[in-house]
C-alpha cells in the first residue's frame, strides 16, 4: 500500500431500510475514484458494528476513538471520509458531528445542513421563508394523530403520506381517498418517528445535481423523471420502472431557472459536496421544491453519474475535486 497516497474511507451502511442502497452507492464510488491517487477502503457502519471490509470474509473493526484500524500489525488512519449512508446516522448530521469532533475531513454537508435537509418538513418550511415554493404539508410525531377530515380539508386528495426522515420511498403511500389515510400513516410510522402528509402536485418531476468547491461551482444538467408507476417509488428508483431523461424536456429558460434555484438553495443551506435537489414543475412553469438530498445515490445508474456524463465531465475528476477541496 502506497504511503504517498491519501487514505480514503467510503462510509456506507446505516440503520435504516436504505442500507442496501448505501452499499450499492459505496461500490459505485469505489469504481469512480482515482485508484492511482488514493488508497480506497469501504467502511460499513451498522449500529455499533463499524468495520473495514477487505473481503466478504475479512472484516476488521474500526477504532471509534480516531476512526482507524490495525491490519497485520500496521495502523491505518484516514485522510478523508466520503459519506454515502442514506439515512441515519450518515445523512442527518450525527456522523458529521463525530467526524468534526475527531477532525477528519468528510465529503458532505455539515451538521446543521445535514440535520435540516434530512427532516423534509423542517427543510421545506425553512426554505419557504426564502421564497421557495413547496406543497402544503403537515407533520405528525410519534403519539400524535390527525383525523381523516383534517387531512381532507387541510391537504386534500390525492396526497402523499410518508416518513419525514426516510428515503428511497420506503413507507410512502399515495393516498387517493379518505379511507386510506390511517393505514398509510401507520405504514409510514413503521419507518420512523415522524410522518409527513403532503399535497400532491401535478406536473413534471425533475432533479438537478450540484457541487461547489473553493474554486468552482458546477450545476449539473437537469434530469426529467417519468415513472411507470403511481409515483417515483422504490421499484421505479431501483428496478428500472422509470424513464430518466437528461437533459430534461423543458425550455432552456426554465432549465436556467431551475439551475439558478438549485445554486441558491445550496448556498442558503450552506451545503458541501455533491447535492441533488428534486422538484415538480407545475402549470405555468412554477418550480416547486420536493426535497434536498445531501447524500444522493452514487451507483453507476444513479442521477448524479448520469448528469456528470451529460455535462461532459469525468466522474473520476469530480470525485477528486470533492476530496481535494477538503484535504488541501
Amino acid at each position: 500500500m502506497s504511503q504517498s497516497k491519501k487514505n480514503i474511507a467510503i462510509v456506507a451502511g446505516g440503520d435504516s431500510s436504505e442500507v442496501v442502497v448505501s452499499l450499492k452507492s459505496a461500490a459505485g464510488l469505489y469504481s469512480f475514484m482515482d485508484k492511482d491517487r488514493y488508497n480506497l477502503f469501504i467502511i460499513t457502519i451498522v449500529g455499533n458494528v463499524w468495520q473495514v471490509e477487505f473481503s466478504d470474509t475479512e472484516k476488521i473493526e474500526i477504532d471509534k476513538n480516531d476512526f482507524s484500524f490495525v491490519h497485520e500489525g500496521i495502523k491505518t488512519n484516514f485522510d478523508f471520509a466520503y459519506i454515502t449512508i442514506h439515512g441515519t446516522p450518515g445523512e442527518n448530521g450525527i456522523l458529521q458531528g463525530y467526524f468534526e469532533l475527531i477532525g477528519l475531513p468528510y465529503s458532505c454537508c455539515g451538521v446543521l445542513a445535514a440535520a435540516i435537509t434530512f427532516n423534509k418538513f423542517t427543510c421545506n418550511q425553512y426554505l419557504k421563508g426564502f421564497g421557495v415554493k413547496v406543497s402544503e404539508s403537515l407533520v405528525l410525531r410519534k403519539g400524535q394523530t390527525v383525523t381523516n377530515e383534517d387531512v381532507a380539508s387541510k391537504i386534500g386528495f390525492p396526497c402523499f403520506i410518508k416518513p419525514n426522515v426516510g428515503g428511497s420511498s420506503f413507507g410512502v403511500t399515495k393516498v387517493k381517498s379518505i379511507d386510506q389515510v390511517q393505514p398509510a400513516i401507520a405504514h409510514a410510522f413503521a419507518e420512523g418517528d415522524e410522518v409527513m402528509i403532503e399535497a400532491f402536485l401535478v406536473g413534471t418531476e425533475i432533479t438537478c445535481g450540484i457541487y461547489k468547491t473553493k474554486t468552482k461551482a458546477q450545476v449539473l444538467p437537469v434530469t426529467e423523471v417519468v415513472s411507470e408507476n403511481e409515483f417515483f417509488d422504490y421499484d421505479a428508483k431501483y428496478k428500472g420502472q422509470v424513464q430518466e431523461i437528461t437533459p430534461a424536456r423543458i425550455s432552456s429558460e426554465l432549465t436556467n431557472r431551475v439551475q439558478q434555484l438549485t445554486s441558491a438553495i445550496y448556498d442558503i443551506l450552506d451545503c458541501k459536496g455533491i447535492v441533488r435537489i428534486d422538484y415538480i414543475i407545475s402549470e405555468g412553469d412554477v418550480i416547486n421544491l420536493l426535497e434536498v438530498n445531501t447524500t444522493p445515490g452514487m451507483t453507476a445508474t444513479s442521477f448524479i453519474p448520469q448528469q456528470v456524463a451529460a455535462a461532459g465531465l469525468d466522474i473520476k475528476d469530480v470525485m477528486s475535486d470533492i476530496i481535494e477541496n477538503e484535504i488541501i
